[in-house]
């Protein structure tokens, strides 16, 4: 599993021209997913996400986690970011989960999430998304499970 997370002043998700998903100051989070993933894989992104200290405290260090500073989620599917780009100039993606398992993890993920922090708002899982956001920082941190 993978997470790219980016800290933002706001971020939003259209479908077909209409907003599904709107956040202020939080995290902006695309989620991959892959044939090997489990929920107890999904449980252990989860506690780093929501615990990720990357916003900045009085003294200008990044020691502040999302409930210290009111943070919002929007939560993104892109099974892209299991892109293998190894041979040609044509990803495969072969390792992204199928559309069955990626959906109910990422569903998993967002029911979960929102157990742990008040505002989470989501995309449209399979649909064609234009993702507009402010990067703050810019910040961004990419989270893989093979290396957690």
């Amino acid at each position: 599993m993978r997470f790219v997370i980016q800290r933002v002043k706001h971020a939003d998700v259209k479908v077909e021209g209409e907003t599904v998903g709107k956040i202020n100051k939080g995290f902006m989070v695309l989620i991959g997913v892959s044939n090997a993933d489990s929920k107890e894989i999904a449980d252990k992104m989860i506690k780093k996400l929501v615990n990720m200290r990357i916003f900045d405290d009085e003294n200008g260090k990044t020691n502040l986690g999302l409930a210290d500073v009111n943070g919002e989620l929007l939560l993104i599917s892109q099974f892209t970011l299991y892109a293998d780009c190894k041979k040609g100039n044509r990803p495969s993606f072969i390792a992204a989960g199928g559309p069955d398992i990626a959906n109910e993890l990422y569903e998993y993920i967002i029911s979960e999430c929102r157990k742990k922090v008040p505002v989470v708002e989501k995309g449209i899982f399979g649909a064609d998304m234009k993702v507009s956001l402010e990067n703050d920082g810019p910040f961004t941190i990419v989270l893989d499970s093979e290396t957690l």
